[in-house]
């Protein structure tokens, strides 16, 4: 369907102007968000802010980034959740340094949208964003799952990691925080897509449902299909499909934000925009009034 080679590969339009003219005359807009969108919201995973919380983690063991913080074979649980701990909490319950989130739903809120999103920091939410029209495909930093997966359920975990956050010492948490699945008693872990076991709920059966609805309700007239910060981990969740139903709905218009990964197919280059930016300066920009 589309060019393999990455060469034939087009930018479109790269009007500000023109994204604000297609989203002001859209009449559903679809959005569909990755890391980067929380990266420009200053939720960054090196640098400063990793050395603010996890510097003694980067003494002990050399980890340099939250990222790959999150898969290192810790020695014992206690260590794991002191880590998870506070990786959950200054990524899910912290306020987002800048209000690229809000800025967005000031763009939105009074349109027909839906968002699609491979990020698990809650921030849409947290933002203001309605739950029906979220679907979060990777999980979620405030749910736990049995680590065997024997049962297909999540828990909110934000007492607990509060408790652990609180508590901890010498990079450890008392032994008592530990959680176990109340079904099989192994330990709970992240409800995270990273391999086979991860859960998906009855939670994220109706998102996806809601998803699936309204992309089908959508078929046809002025569609925008806004993406945001998307890389090329995983485009077979947001980026292919994007391109997909564009190519699908001649009245539809794909938009692309994102530094330094910003292009479109030949096929719908003629009805892209691809700006190569940081996604809260183009935000602010198409709406001077948005939150600052």
């Amino acid at each position: 369907m589309f060019s393999r080679n990455r060469m034939k590969e087009y930018t479109g339009s790269c009007s500000i102007e023109r994204l604000r003219e297609v989203l002001d005359t859209a009449d559903a807009v679809v959005i569909g968000a990755g890391a980067g969108l929380s990266t420009s919201a200053g939720f960054t995973y090196s640098g400063e802010r990793f050395e603010r919380y996890f510097s003694d983690f980067y003494r002990k063991y050399g980890i340099s980034d939250m990222y790959s913080g999150g898969f290192y074979p810790y020695d014992t649980l206690e260590e794991y959740w002191a880590w998870w701990s506070r990786h959950i909490f200054y990524n899910r319950y912290a306020d987002a340094p800048i209000p690229v989130y809000q800025e967005l739903l000031a763009l939105v809120k009074d349109k027909d949208y839906f968002v699609l999103t491979t990020n698990v920091d809650h921030q849409f939410q947290r933002s203001g964003f309605d739950k029906k029209k979220l679907f979060y495909t990777q999980g979620d930093y405030g749910l736990w799952q049995c680590s065997k997966a024997c049962h297909n359920r999540t828990y909110d975990n934000e007492a607990e990691v509060r408790q652990m956050l609180a508590q901890q010492q010498d990079m450890k948490i008392p032994s008592e925080l530990i959680t176990h699945c109340p079904v099989c008693g192994a330990p709970m872990t992240m409800n995270l897509r990273c391999d086979n076991s991860f859960v998906q709920d009855e939670g994220w059966y109706a998102a996806r449902c809601w998803y699936s609805d309204f992309v089908r309700q959508h078929k046809h007239g002025k569609v925008l299909y806004l993406e945001l910060g998307v890389g090329t981990n995983t485009p077979g969740i947001i980026k292919y499909p994007f391109w997909r139903y564009t190519l699908e709905n001649p009245d539809a218009i794909y938009a692309c934000v994102n530094f330094g990964q910003a292009y479109a197919p030949r096929e719908i280059a003629e009805r892209s925009v691809c700006l190569d930016a940081d996604i809260g300066r183009i935000l602010s920009a198409l709406n001077p009034e948005a939150v600052s």
